[in-house]
């Protein structure tokens, strides 16, 4: 045999016990084994919760698309479509300690069948989530008083209508500390909130801007047919009263009989006042309750 050949055979038969595993060296086929292992003896993280997804508009909704407003002082809920009136239902929202957070919140999430994965499984029937840390409406107990964990509780045939109504991208939920008195006050009061986590659904004027802590006050100057001569009816309003430059000025639609209206008021803190005092100049006026 000549050296070329028998280098050569040597050279296979080393190939071949390698392929066979057989001169693996021995630290190799340990780092082989342990990453293997590693990723099933070290915990995975949890995935993060999604970016927050801020609200569509108040004043959007109002025009099309659903708004819902919830008032703890008063435990009951106002849903609105198309800024028509859809419905009304009381509610149970969060308990002392466990108090609902007041704010403008979008739609994150809807199940059907959902369960709590922080207080023992409890179920969470037609679910819609408001917060990522746990807030979200749903179907449960309603003692009349509030007893909730933070969510917000419904009838259950009231939470599965409204499951129905809702989407993400068209529906708006408020909840406010304030009372409600009428329908039309929680669409007023509404397109008045504020929160820090939500752009301002409004820009305040100059006097607003330095109001007091004082409750604002609600008047309707006008009941005009189309948005565009609600708005030449506010840019008169302000043109010969310049004391309502500082209000807050809302445009409310409302639908009576087969007609639709748009609503022009306008907040403030002592707004009453001056509404009386628009009367005896002779502008239309009157407070909103």
């Amino acid at each position: 045999m000549s050296r070329a050949t028998g280098f050569l055979a040597i050279v296979v038969l080393l190939l071949g016990l390698a392929g066979a595993g057989l001169l693996l060296p021995a630290p190799s086929a340990r780092a082989d084994a342990q990453e293997t292992a590693l990723p099933l003896a070290v915990p995975q993280p949890l995935p993060s919760a999604p970016h927050p997804q801020l609200p569509p508009p108040v004043q959007d909704v109002v025009q099309s698309g659903v708004l819902i407003v919830v008032s703890k002082a008063s435990q009951r809920m106002h849903v609105f479509k198309d800024g028509a009136h859809w419905g009304s239902s009381p509610v149970s929202t969060g308990k002392r300690g466990h108090s609902t957070p007041a704010g403008v919140f979008p739609i994150l999430q809807k199940k059907v069948y959902h369960r709590s994965n922080i207080y023992s499984n409890a179920p969470m029937p037609f679910m819609q989530r408001l917060t990522w840390r746990g807030i979200a409406i749903h179907a449960g107990y309603l003692p009349g008083y509030p007893a909730s964990h933070g969510c917000i509780r419904l009838p259950r045939s009231f939470a599965k209508a409204l499951f129905g109504l809702t989407q993400a991208s068209r529906t708006t939920v408020v909840v406010t500390n304030a009372p409600l008195r009428s329908e039309e006050g929680a669409i007023t009061l509404a397109l008045n909130a504020q929160d820090p986590g939500v752009p301002q659904l409004q820009t305040p004027g100059p006097q607003l801007a330095r109001a007091s802590d004082a409750p604002a006050q609600t008047i309707q100057l006008a009941a005009a047919l189309s948005p565009s001569e609600a708005e030449a009816h506010w840019l008169d309003a302000v043109a010969r009263h310049p004391e309502l430059s500082g209000f807050r000025k809302v445009v409310v639609p409302a639908t009576i009989g087969a007609r639709k209206y748009w609503r022009l008021r306008a907040s403030a803190p002592g707004a009453y006042a001056v509404c009386s005092s628009l009367k005896r100049s002779g502008t239309d006026c009157f407070n909103v309750i």
